[in-house]
């Protein structure tokens, strides 16, 4: 209770955590005193919640746990020696989705969204496709964020904190510019609408394997099929570990191959046998 009501409230995922810790006071593991709190018993709730959600969730939900055990360790004196919660394997993630757009499919995601009833929705999935950003990142943007060319905009509402400006495609800034600005915010609609709104697009289309989130995977894919270079990408996407990057990367092999067909093409720039210190 004292770290769900004094520490969660901090955190910028405030809201995700607070309902990961809503679920493990439910559980009967909540009701144990710390000296019967074993890595077993911790080790047998992380087997019990794998039979119904995935690694990277119960990965999640151990690494509240854990913390909170360092907080009752460290700053409010209870008698634990060992973190029980570090004494266990950690269950493996799941594989990071590759899932990118099909031909064809952005077109039909955007009319249908363009016929619905959440009139927003059409150009949050464009902004998104175009800048790569989260959608509480897109929700969170506000006009005065947008420079006075109208080409770069500032991203404050991060996921890992840290505030950047990203720069605009000619298509971002098309439909950034069509938007009326009756509110102070870019798109003045909840998290939660675009949600529901999203998930009722999936159903009418009979999309249901494709996630919001996969229009970050798209863009970022896109970047780098447009040569853009790792460090040009993370400035965009936000990332600061290039690994983490990677996980969100899908480049085409087929689009690769047109690129190594039109270098071929080209010819080596300089050198003799494409060999350029060959004299």
């Amino acid at each position: 209770m004292r770290y769900r009501d004094t520490v969660t409230p901090t955190k910028r995922g405030a809201v995700q955590e607070a309902y990961k810790v809503r679920h493990l006071l439910r559980h009967p593991i909540s009701c144990l005193s710390l000296e019967k709190l074993t890595p077993a018993l911790i080790a047998d709730y992380r087997d019990q919640r794998l039979k119904s959600v995935q690694g990277n969730t119960v990965q999640r939900e151990l690494a509240v746990l854990r913390h909170a055990l360092e907080m009752a360790m460290k700053e409010w004196g209870m008698p634990l020696s060992v973190n029980p919660v570090r004494q266990i394997r950690l269950p493996a993630g799941s594989r990071p989705r590759d899932r990118r757009l099909r031909p064809g499919e952005f077109e039909t995601l955007v009319e249908g969204a363009r016929n619905g009833r959440t009139v927003l929705l059409e150009p949050v999935i464009r902004v998104a496709v175009e800048t790569g950003l989260r959608r509480s990142e897109l929700i969170s943007l506000k006009w005065e964020d947008l420079s006075s060319a109208g080409d770069v905009i500032a991203v404050h509402e991060t996921k890992n904190g840290h505030r950047r400006r990203i720069p605009l495609t000619p298509e971002a800034k098309r439909v950034l510019s069509s938007l009326p600005r009756a509110d102070d915010r870019v798109f003045p609609i909840t998290g939660n609408a675009v949600r529901l709104a999203w998930e009722r697009l999936k159903k009418r289309l009979g999309l249901d394997d494709l996630h919001f989130h996969d229009l970050r995977h798209e863009a970022i894919s896109r970047f780098f099929e447009m040569g853009l270079s790792v460090p040009e990408v993370a400035l965009i996407s936000g990332h600061r570990d290039p690994r983490m990057l990677f996980r969100y990367t899908h480049v085409q092999a087929a689009k690769v191959a047109v690129k190594l067909q039109e270098a071929t093409r080209q010819g080596p720039s300089e050198g003799g046998e494409g060999y350029p210190c060959a004299s």
